[in-house]
């Protein structure tokens, strides 16, 4: 009898969403081995892990969430996936000086996750900003030298919250990409481009305060640094 109520309850955990299946270890594993503790990416030594690489896109392509995956493993599954795809893609093309060096490097639709074949926009644009997580795009990475660091561990469901709460300070401190003061900001552009998200709930001030050791004035003037395309490696 407990081994017939085991073998209901491992059926209804497969058909309750694929998503739960979902195991980035493998991701952590090649982030741990080629991407330092400042989020630079070693391409040459990544390229000798292409296998290892593509397994997980496999894996993440039979474990697509579903409507009854939860926001958190949703924001996991595709904040893991778009840096990884990332990474696919330069592979693809390195040596590569810049990703704009590529053709079209975020309208490829290079990957089939599921049954849907996806390109970096899509993930961008029509799933995780839709999400209403702004700090989605210090947790995205676009292998630019301007880009918020590629985190060197995997994003998981569990520690998702501290994880982008990490990501947004670790940016916002990183002075070549953001200088903050009382008065005044030298932001990424990155704040510029996607300013709508970041005042779902006041203003980019409001925002910014949340997460800055420094306390800005509600009338601190903004300026914005040129961003720089080179590869982050």
């Amino acid at each position: 009898m407990k081994k017939y109520y085991y073998v209901i309850i491992v059926l209804l955990l497969s058909f309750s969403g694929t998503s739960q299946n979902s195991n980035h270890d493998a991701w952590d594993k090649l982030l741990k081995k080629h991407v330092s503790n400042d989020g630079l990416v070693n391409y040459k030594t990544f390229k000798t892990d292409n296998k290892a690489l593509n397994n997980y896109i496999t894996s993440l392509s039979e474990h697509t969430p579903n409507d009854a995956t939860s926001k958190e493993e949703k924001l996991t599954y595709w904040i893991n996936a778009y840096n990884a795809l990332t990474i696919d893609l330069i592979l693809r093309h390195y040596p590569t000086k810049s990703i704009k060096d590529i053709k079209d490097p975020w309208d490829q639709r290079l990957w089939k996750l599921g049954r849907t074949w996806y390109n970096l926009n899509d993930i961008e644009h029509k799933i995780l900003r839709k999400m209403n997580e702004p700090r989605i795009h210090l947790a995205i990475v676009c292998a630019s030298v301007s880009c918020p660091k590629l985190s060197n561990e995997a994003f998981s469901t569990v520690s998702l919250e501290q994880q982008l709460t990490k990501a947004t300070k670790d940016f916002l401190t990183d002075t070549s990409k953001n200088s903050i003061s009382e008065d005044t900001l030298e932001l990424s552009k990155i704040f510029q481009w996607f300013a709508k998200d970041f005042k779902q709930n006041g203003d980019l001030i409001d925002f910014l305060n949340k997460y800055s050791s420094i306390k800005i004035s509600g009338k601190a003037k903004i300026n914005y640094k040129d961003y720089n395309w080179g590869l982050n490696e």
